[in-house]
């Protein structure tokens, strides 16, 4: 276990007008620690995404700290490792309750890990706030205290389908997915339904397991059938092994990718044969907006470049924040439950941000394409 205690002072390029805070006085109250547990993939599968998760919470834990957005309080991140799998995400979050006695918890990084740890933290009434939990079912229906910043599949992969469609004019299409785990069935599930939405024909289905290298057979069997496109529902590691597999095999139709295919990672694995592919997003990097362009500043400060999962995890501790500053500056569990849902349009990297009525986060999403060896918006 780490407790990373971030001191105050602005840094300049946040100083003018970050737009993600109000400037209050500091110092002017003693200060009451807040913890906020954070369980993330460091290691595992997914470890990928937990290292970038990681950067966006300091960055976020640092900046509202030194901004006086509330006074008399002093956020303090409790990071742990959640190895990607339920047995340890289970353990790490015992831990943030019972030892830690934190006010709310971010993560897990999967949904998987999801599923089986956020029960505790409903049972315990600690407020959950996912920020890479993307299953459409399962996650927020665990209870009243667990809340989403990410968007659901279902939120962004039939938005992204439509344009797709629009632009490449494909008649039909073929599936592959994990079977093996929670957000990848789900993502294969939303896939098919907006191709079903669609009146899209889907040639075939062909599945693979999180530990599986050898995608050969599925392929060649998926590119028999001649789809117009394929859609792949993958963790980073798996999906990176699929792209550059297909094109081994000189097979050259259009992917799109799930949300497991928003990390660089991705991009640096699979190398050329990443160019072209399609992927869904919940955060606009080239945005203007000026929340956007002073996290981007302030991490490039760091020496971070961000990714989607960086920018979600940042906004999920901007969330936490205006839950205590919406419930009157107090950071207990109950209190930072009541702030959200007070929650309205707050300004994040991700665009002006919202909770639903089901707790699920609700802002602009866009599509990716790779060009160049980087993620790029599709006009």
């Amino acid at each position: 276990m780490r407790n990373h205690r971030l001191a105050p002072g602005l840094p300049r390029t946040f100083a003018a007008g970050l737009a993600l805070v109000s400037l209050w006085p500091a110092g002017a109250f003693a200060e009451t620690v807040v913890k906020i547990g954070a369980a993330l993939s460091m290691t595992g599968p997914a470890a990928v995404y937990g290292a970038t998760q990681k950067a966006g919470i300091l960055a976020a834990v640092e900046d509202v700290n030194r901004s006086g957005k509330l006074p008399g309080i002093k956020l303090e991140a409790v990071i742990e490792d959640d190895a990607s799998t339920k047995e340890q995400g289970i353990a790490v979050y015992q831990r943030f309750i019972n030892r830690d006695k934190v006010s709310a918890i971010i993560g897990p990084t999967l949904s998987n890990t999801a599923t089986a740890a956020d029960p505790l933290a409903q049972a315990a009434k600690v407020p959950v706030v996912a920020v890479s939990n993307t299953a459409p079912v399962g996650i927020t229906d665990i209870g009243t205290y667990i809340w989403r910043v990410s968007l659901t599949e279902g939120q962004v992969i039939p938005g992204a389908l439509a344009r797709l469609k629009a632009k490449l004019s494909f008649k039909k299409a073929a599936l592959f997915y994990g079977n093996d785990d929670a957000f990848t069935q789900a993502g294969y599930k939303v896939m098919k339904g907006a191709l079903d939405a669609a009146g899209i024909p889907i040639a075939g289905t062909q599945t693979f397991a999180k530990p599986d290298k050898d995608y050969s057979a599925q392929l060649t069997a998926l590119k028999a059938l001649s789809p117009d496109i394929l859609l792949v529902s993958a963790l980073a590691e798996n999906a990176a092994g699929i792209v550059a597999q297909a094109r081994q095999l000189g097979w050259n139709v259009p992917i799109m990718g799930g949300n497991g295919f928003n990390s660089p990672a991705f991009i640096k694995n699979a190398g050329p044969a990443a160019e072209g592919v399609y992927v869904g997003t919940a955060w606009n990097k080239v945005s203007t907006d000026a929340a956007n362009q002073a996290f981007l500043a302030g991490m490039k400060g760091r020496g971070v470049d961000p990714d989607q999962f960086c920018a979600q995890a940042y906004t999920g501790i901007l969330v936490i924040a205006e839950g205590i500053r919406l419930s009157g500056g107090k950071g207990s569990r109950e209190d930072v439950r009541n702030g959200f849902l007070k929650l309205k349009n707050l300004t994040t990297p991700l665009g002006p941000f919202s909770f639903t009525k089901d707790r699920d986060g609700e802002h602009p999403s866009s599509v990716q394409i790779v060009r160049d060896g980087k993620f790029q918006i599709v006009p």
